[in-house]
């Protein structure tokens, strides 16, 4: 798994030269821009919402008056340290169902992305069909909201880890494991339905190849630390960096 989380790493480097030698930026750029004003906005109510729920877990719960009750540093401590995994893990919930409406939202032109990186390294043209398009939409839009599924149950187990000592103190990181490979999934899953895979045969796929997934979906999530560039650039990039990683894998398919 290593060594494939490794090649999605490099992808990426692969992905930009490729869009800039095939000149493919309007199609990385004009969404990008429409990603980015989304998520700032997103961001923004986002984490006023993940403030105002903690603070209200805490308060309903009694552990703030208990905490202050006690009067203790080591308390304060833990108890400042739990309210920050708390909003973090939050952010990562609402980020990713903010992630699943732009997958959704955006499903027709991951898939025609996705193919359009195909036949340029392939030096083949894949026939357009409008039916193929619309069956490719519908197969993104049910698969995000399988995943989203899935990911809030997990998600909703992260939480109620975070609360044990010490132990929760992972939470985050098993949370953000967990974004990734779901994202980076979706993004691989275009290669699968165009090599004719079924969902099932996708979801055992992908499965057996997971470091592809964890691999994309956190250099997508890394890319979000460069403001402005980082937030226009990530989808797209995600997408070819998927296509490409998953290219000389197509005889597994």
């Amino acid at each position: 798994m290593l060594k494939e989380i490794v090649i999605a790493f490099q992808s990426y480097i692969k992905a930009h030269r490729f869009i800039s030698k095939h000149r493919l930026w309007k199609w990385i750029i004009v969404p990008g821009i429409l990603y980015m004003l989304l998520f700032m906005v997103s961001m923004y109510f986002f984490g006023k919402t993940a403030t105002h729920a903690v603070d209200y877990l805490i308060t309903s719960t009694g552990l703030r008056t208990w905490v202050q009750k006690m009067n203790e540093e080591w308390l304060n401590f833990l108890f400042l340290f739990l309210f920050g995994i708390l909003w973090l893990l939050l952010m990562l919930f609402y980020f990713s169902l903010f992630k699943y409406i732009w997958l959704i939202v955006g499903s027709p032109l991951f898939a025609y992305l996705s193919e359009k990186t195909e036949s340029i390294m392939a030096g083949k043209e894949f026939p357009f069909s409008l039916k193929q398009l619309i069956k490719d939409i519908i197969r993104g839009i049910r698969l995000a909201l399988r995943n989203a599924l899935w990911q809030t149950v997990y998600t909703i187990s992260v939480i109620f880890l975070s609360f044990v000592p010490i132990v929760g103190w992972v939470a985050p990181l098993l949370s953000l494991l967990v974004e990734c490979y779901y994202y980076g999934f979706s993004m691989l899953d275009y290669s699968c339905e165009r090599h004719k895979l079924s969902t099932g045969q996708s979801i055992i796929f992908i499965n057996r190849h997971k470091g592809f997934a964890i691999g994309n979906g956190f250099v997508f999530y890394l890319m979000h630390l460069l403001p402005i560039l980082g937030w226009v650039l990530a989808p797209s990039y995600a997408v070819v960096a998927a296509t490409i990683s998953l290219y000389h894998s197509k005889e597994e398919f």
